[in-house]
């Protein structure tokens, strides 16, 4: 049947195609300022389900280029989750044998996730959560020199594939960009996109997201509390930050489920950045309560990958306190 007015569908040769340009919607309603718009770029719909599907297709491309992978090749990499699914999706595709370590207190799925691509899981200790999981795999990689460290945190090919990739695609949506809410974890997306939107935009304020000295919310980190992503120190990170907000794991949670009012089943660290700007668009209206802005966030991944956490059906303060326990992101 010839459907006319029907628009073309590329066929695409690979899932790995279908990584990026993914869609912005429209979150203002969740906004306590009617004056700042609030949008969210959905990067649970790359084909792994992440933003992270992102940084694997650019590091493994970059180092298929300078020969460091060749067929058969061992890849080594720690993960807390959605880095380890998203390189183990590509390595099935291109024939690598990839070792994961993961924190032994991760949520089931991402375990299953890892075990469905053919991964091989490495257990770090619980406690010591990603930073653990780092330790281990630079440990493995100087015991075994012909795996492949691939080292999301110190590789180049991490922010750069914000700064070619999701920053002009926000730019592109979103001229009007005010402000880019983003959490901390390898550092690379706030990194990569806060460096192209300040190329296009001085004034355009990058503001990162933190949880407390001393608190867990996964996916983020708190630079003072030791460990700096060497992306960050590389790229600028000191002078390319306007700003920090705070927030606690229980935002986290509440935001999480505040999305679903808008139709968003979103992982726990987009409720982090929801949290952001909340207080983002708080805080511009005590400065000025009638200057407009408008603030993108990134949604990191879908809610599917949590649903044994409990975050959307439990009582919060156990989500809250389970998460003491169990590793979100």
């Amino acid at each position: 049947i010839l459907v006319i007015g029907a628009p073309a569908m590329a066929v695409h040769a690979s899932v790995i195609d279908m990584i990026g340009n993914t869609p912005m919607v429209d979150v203002s309603a969740l906004s306590p300022n009617p004056n700042v718009r609030i949008l969210a770029k959905m990067e649970g719909q790359n084909p792994a389900g992440s933003v992270k599907d992102r940084i694997a297709k650019a590091m493994i491309e970059e180092a298929e280029e300078d020969g460091t992978l060749r067929p058969g090749s061992i890849i080594i990499e720690p993960s807390s989750g959605n880095t380890g699914i998203a390189l183990a999706m590509i390595c099935r595709i291109r024939g690598y044998n990839l070792k994961i370590v993961l924190p032994s207190n991760v949520s089931i799925e991402r375990r299953q996730m890892l075990e469905v691509s053919g991964a091989e899981i490495i257990d770090s200790p619980g406690a010591e959560g990603s930073n653990g999981a780092v330790r281990r795999a630079q440990a493995l990689a100087d015991e075994h020199p012909d795996w492949v460290f691939l080292y999301q945190y110190a590789n180049e090919a991490n922010p750069r594939s914000h700064y070619e990739g999701t920053g002009p695609e926000i730019w592109a949506d979103v001229p009007e960009i005010t402000h880019f809410v983003a959490g901390l974890g390898t550092s690379g997306t706030r990194m990569g996109v806060g460096a192209f939107h300040k190329e296009q935009n001085p004034d355009i304020k990058i503001l990162a997201v933190e949880p407390p000295i001393g608190e867990r919310v996964e996916g983020l980190r708190n630079l003072d509390e030791g460990y700096i992503p060497p992306v960050y120190e590389k790229w600028g990170g000191q002078d390319l930050l306007d700003g920090k907000r705070i927030v606690r794991p229980r935002e986290s949670l509440e935001w999480t489920r505040r999305l679903t009012e808008v139709g968003i089943f979103a992982g726990i660290s987009a409720g982090a950045a929801m949290a952001g700007a909340v207080r983002t668009a708080e805080k511009l209206a005590e400065q000025d309560p009638e200057a407009e802005a408008t603030i993108v966030i990134i949604i990191c991944d879908a809610g599917w990958k949590y649903l044994s956490t409990g975050a959307w059906t439990d009582d919060l303060d156990e989500v809250v306190e389970r998460a003491r326990k169990i590793i979100y992101f």
